[in-house]
This record gives C-alpha cells, sequence and structure tokens, in this order.
C-alpha cells in the first residue's frame, strides 16, 4: 500500500533519459559509436529493398500512436474478461500494461521537451513528427506494450509454450527498433534509448505490482537471518533459531474458513473448498467478515468445537483481526492471500496466487510469528501482524477510495497519498523499552513486525517476524530533495539487500540524509502533540495522541511452504502448544485457543 513512493522513480527515470540525451546531443556527439551513426543510416538508406521496405512499413505502423493505444485498450479489456484468474488479478494485470504504457509515454514526452535532435540526413520513409529523434517513441511504446505482454505470458504460460510466445512478443519491439532506423527516422543511439526506456518502464511497474522481495529463503520460507558487522566493527550474527521440523501435510480435521467477501469471489472460494476437501479437510466451517466482525465468527467456531486448521481468504486487515483471536493458542493459520497489499504473505514468502498459495501451505509446515500487541487513546488493546503507523501514512490510508482499492488495487492509495503530500509535519516522542523520552518531528512513523512494502521496497530493512523485537521508522523528509533522497535509499537497499548494522535497544540509525531515522525495541509508546490519524496492517482508526506497542513472540502458528531440503538455520523454532508443551513444528494441533478473559488489557 505505502509503495506509490516507487512512482519517484519515473521522474528520476526522465531525469536520466534527458540527461543521456543531452551528452548525446552535446560532447558526446563527436564521439565513437556517436560518430558512426550517420554512416550506419547511409548504408540503409543507400541498400533498401522493396521486401525489406514494405515489413519495416508494417513493424512502424504497428507502433504508431494510433495502433498502440488500440491495441492496448484490446488488451486491457481481454485480461479484465479473462476466465479463470481472481478479480484482483486482473486489475492488477490490466493496471500493470495500461500503467507502462502510460508512463513510458509520460517520460517521452518530457525528454523530448528537454532534448532537440534532428532526424537522420538520409531520405525518411514516414512522415517525420515533431517531436525530436530522441529517443525513439515507437520503439518505447512497442517495448512497453510488447514487453508487458511478455512479462504476462512468462507469469502464466509454462514449458516450451512460454518460451515461444514470449521469445516473439519480444522480438516485436528490436523489429520496430531496426525499422525505424531503416526508414530513416532515428539515429541508432534514438531506438538503443528507446528499448532502455520502456524497458526500465516496465521494471518499475512490475516491481511495484507483482515482485515478493528476493531472498534468501530457508526451508519454512522465511529469510535466513543475516550476519553483518556491528557498531563497534566486531562481527555481529544474527541468532540462529533451530529450524522447525517439516510438517506431514495438512490431514483430516475440523478447518474453520474465514472469507473476505470482497477480496475472495466466489470462484476463488470454490476452489479453496475444493483444495481443502483434496488435502482431506472435509469438515469445512465457514464465515464471513463484516465491518462489525472483521474475524467473521472465527472466535465462536474454534470455541464449539476442536479446529486442526483456520483458512484466512482476505488480506491483511482481515489477517489481523483472525490473529488477533489465534494469538497464543495452538491453532495453526493457512494464509490465501485475497487482499490489497497482501504484505504479510509477501514478506513470508508465500506465492502471490491464491490457489498455489494455500496448496503450498497444507503440504509446508508451521512455524511460530511474532505478534505486535498495541494500545492507545481510543484504541482497545488488539494486534498486528505487519505494520501500525501513524502521520501521512495512515492519512492515506484512512482517504483511499474503497471503489478504486477494489479496481486498482495499491495503486489507489497513491491518489489518496498526493493529497497529503503538503501535510504539516508532526511532534511526537518515542520512548524505547522504558528508556528516557526522544522528542522528534516526523511525517509519519511506522511499527513493524515485517519489514517489505508492495514490490518488495524495504522500509524496514530488519525486521523480522520471528526477531523478537519491533522496528521503527521515522520518515521525515525535507522538500522534494529530501523525498528523492529517502526514495533512492530504499530503493538503493532493495536492489543491493545491503543493510547498515542491526540495531538494539535504545540504538538509533539516521539515513538518506536524514530523512529516515531507525530504532529497535521490545516495547514502543509514542506520543504526539496533536491527535494523528493511525492504521494497523491497511486498515484506519480514529486519531489519537498515544500508541503503545510491544512484541509478542511466537504467538501465531502459521503455514508454510517448504523450498526445498532444511537447512541449518530456519525462521522459527520448536512452536509452544496452547497448554505450554513444547511441539516439533510440524504437528497439527486440534486445541482450542485460550478463551478470551475479562483482562483490561485484553490479553488472553
Amino acid at each position: 500500500m505505502r509503495s506509490g513512493l516507487l512512482l519517484l522513480l519515473l521522474p528520476l527515470q526522465a531525469a536520466s533519459v534527458a540527461g543521456l540525451g543531452l551528452l548525446v546531443t552535446g560532447p558526446l556527439a563527436g564521439r565513437w559509436p556517436l560518430s558512426v551513426e550517420d554512416g550506419v543510416n547511409r548504408a540503409l538508406a543507400d541498400r533498401r529493398e522493396t521486401l525489406v521496405t514494405a515489413v519495416s512499413a508494417g513493424m512502424s505502423r504497428l507502433a504508431a500512436t494510433e495502433s498502440i493505444v488500440t491495441l492496448t485498450l484490446v488488451a486491457v479489456l481481454a485480461l479484465l474478461l479473462v476466465p479463470g484468474v481472481p478479480r484482483v488479478r486482473r486489475w492488477r494485470n490490466a493496471a500493470f500494461l495500461a500503467g507502462s504504457v502510460a508512463a513510458q509515454s509520460a517520460v517521452f514526452l518530457l525528454v523530448t521537451v528537454v532534448v532537440g535532435r534532428a532526424r537522420p540526413d538520409v531520405p525518411h520513409l514516414d512522415a517525420a513528427p515533431p517531436t525530436s529523434s530522441f529517443p525513439s517513441g515507437h520503439v518505447g511504446a512497442a517495448t512497453a506494450l510488447f514487453g508487458g505482454l511478455a512479462v504476462l505470458a512468462a507469469g502464466r504460460l509454462s514449458g516450451a509454450r512460454r518460451a515461444l510466445v514470449v521469445g516473439l512478443l519480444l522480438l516485436v519491439p528490436t523489429a520496430v527498433a531496426v525499422s525505424r532506423v531503416y526508414r530513416g527516422m532515428h539515429h541508432p543511439s534514438d531506438v538503443v534509448v528507446g528499448l532502455l526506456n520502456g524497458g526500465c518502464t516496465l521494471l518499475v511497474m512490475a516491481y511495484a505490482l507483482f515482485w515478493s522481495t528476493p531472498g534468501t529463503r530457508t526451508s519454512t520460507g522465511l529469510p535466513a537471518p543475516r550476519t553483518r558487522p556491528d557498531d563497534s566493527g566486531a562481527a555481529h550474527t544474527a541468532t540462529r533459531i533451530p529450524a522447525a521440523a517439516p510438517a506431514a501435510p495438512a490431514g483430516p480435521g475440523r478447518a474453520v474458513v474465514v472469507r473476505h467477501p470482497h477480496g475472495c469471489d466466489d470462484g476463488t472460494a470454490a476452489r479453496v473448498r475444493a483444495l481443502l476437501r483434496g488435502h482431506g479437510c472435509t469438515d469445512q466451517v465457514w464465515t464471513s467478515t463484516t465491518a462489525e466482525e472483521p474475524a467473521g465468527a472465527l472466535a465462536a467456531r474454534v470455541a464449539e468445537a476442536d479446529t486442526a486448521l483456520v483458512v484466512v481468504c482476505g488480506g491483511d486487515g482481515t489477517v489481523r483481526a483472525c490473529a488477533d483471536v489465534l494469538s497464543g493458542g495452538g491453532i495453526p493459520l493457512a494464509i490465501v492471500p485475497c487482499g490489497t497489499g497482501n504484505l504479510l504473505a509477501r514478506n513470508l514468502r508465500l506465492p502471490a496466487d491464491p490457489d498455489t498459495a494455500l496448496r503450498e501451505a497444507l503440504a509446508g509446515t508451521t512455524v511460530g510469528i511474532d505478534l505486535g500487541r498495541i494500545h492507545g487513546d481510543g484504541l482497545a488493546p488488539t494486534r498486528f501482524t505487519v505494520m501500525a503507523g501513524a502521520g501521512f501514512d495512515a492519512a492515506m490510508v484512512r482517504d483511499a477510495s474503497a471503489r478504486l482499492k477494489r479496481r486498482l488495487g495499491w495503486a489507489a492509495y497513491v491518489l489518496s497519498a498526493l493529497r497529503h503530500l503538503g501535510d504539516p509535519r508532526m511532534r511526537l516522542s518515542v520512548r524505547l523499552d522504558g528508556g528516557a523520552p526522544m522528542e522528534r518531528r516526523a511525517r509519519m512513523v511506522v511499527l513493524g513486525n515485517v519489514g517489505s512494502l508492495q514490490g518488495g521496497l524495504p522500509l524496514l530493512p530488519d525486521a523480522r517476524p520471528d526477531s523478537g523485537r519491533l522496528e521503527v521508522v521515522l520518515l521525515d523528509p525535507r522538500g522534494v530533495a529530501g523525498w528523492l533522497a529517502a526514495a533512492r535509499h530504499l530503493l538503493t537497499r532493495s536492489a543491493t539487500r545491503a543493510s547498515g548494522p542491526r540495531l538494539t535497544g535504545g540504538q538509533d540509525r539516521r539515513a538518506a540524509r536524514g530523512a529516515l531515522e531507525y530504532f529497535s525495541a521490545k516495547r514502543i509508546d509514542l506520543r504526539f502533540a496533536r491527535p494523528q490519524p493511525r492504521e494497523l496492517d491497511g486498515d484506519a482508526f480514529a486519531a489519537g495522541t498515544r500508541l503503545t506497542a510491544e512484541v509478542e513472540p511466537g504467538a501465531l502458528r502459521v503455514r508454510l511452504p517448504v523450498h526445498g531440503p532444511a537447512e541449518p538455520v530456519a525462521a522459527a523454532g520448536p512452536v509452544r502448544a496452547a497448554d505450554g508443551a513444547e511441539e516439533p513444528g510440524g504437528a497439527r494441533v486440534t486445541a482450542r485457543p485460550p478463551a478470551r478473559t475479562g483482562r483490561p488489557d485484553g490479553v488472553r
């Protein structure tokens, strides 16, 4: 949901392409290989043949503005109507393709305003548009459209069929590039940068919409602990935790399924039923969420009979509500990602496809992950699985259109974020593990049990769901330069998977010229000078002046896929059952979770 920051890559991309264009038309114009470009254009013009000219004309028309717009509309409509694909995924695929073509065109137009380059001094076989020769708009648009279709095809097809379809689609922009040079419309460097422009746009859009965080996996699917130097220069190694024993596939037993009625459509629900039956879960009890009951009737259903498994078909908000019910108990939870962000599923390396995620979870292992317990003024004690925030982030979540979220997914938050870019900074105090309060100013504060946003953007690079700690980041960019510094820092870290020294209680670390400040603690107390909007796992809560959060280590049992052979280090150790007895992580538990008590803190 917070990955609207990725849009900052587009102006950076435009600036980079424009800078490259100024170099090409300026100090590098007389240097090799640019110095031989005119000779290439003249040689091709002197050797034109009827058949090649006809083929090049077809490729040039294929990448013309009218053709690209028409083909994009047809492709988007087809993506929205394709059968057998969940609705959220259909909209995401369509948004990816349309957004890639539109973003590439926007970058192209911005660059042509800055860079003016004459077309090659040879006979032109097409009408020369009024825009600059640099970069090639035809090639960039063809790369965005046909390259985008290749990305979608690669994710849906397999084997020789995938290789054939993807290969043919990727040949189109290359053929357009050669045709534009052959027809005298562009210098070779114009089409090369056109390919780069379209390719970079696809990378940004795919990164934001599809790709979860790459990284090392353990046998449980969680990232392996990292080793890096601490502040003193001594080697510091993350605590090695015994691996959870691989579990037998989920077998017969009672399964309670919590379904978000909007995120999990009828087709997905039918497939979930079939998958559970196929794994022996014939006794299924289904409950739907409502605004008043975000976990449905889960508490009542697990209390009335022994339950072997709880399956959550929804987004982070639904998972959070169910985790609050199951916290501290022995019933494992399987996540079927059907929401807008699905950040917990992404951070746990679950497949993005709901069917695949459930299938692999049922055949996987059970591990314990941490939860964050939080309360504040006007906020009853509850729990979160992903992140809690206040300020800019929470205002963006609060004001995002529900209708746009259903249609566009995380992109709906971008429009909401634009409304709050000018919001004033907040004054707050931060207290870690009972230490002295630290006074700060920031635009937002985020507490995290996991660290990656949409597309794997590492907002909290040290956060791990089994660390026994919560990570904190304050975002306080000053002006455009501050926002760009923060975006560059996060994106660079995402690309390199690098991080600074691991924090211990009370330590802080600043980055991106002070725009980001990190902390780590088991308990965090926040006090705001004025009421601030607040959010938990993508759900907005009433504004307030206080938040207190602390970690509950290993409080939730989760079914995760097994990725390859067991490794010496895994993400979670033995999971403690509800009665306090140690069990191997793979054992199936049929005990009920403890009943809720009347304690004022809400802890069972």
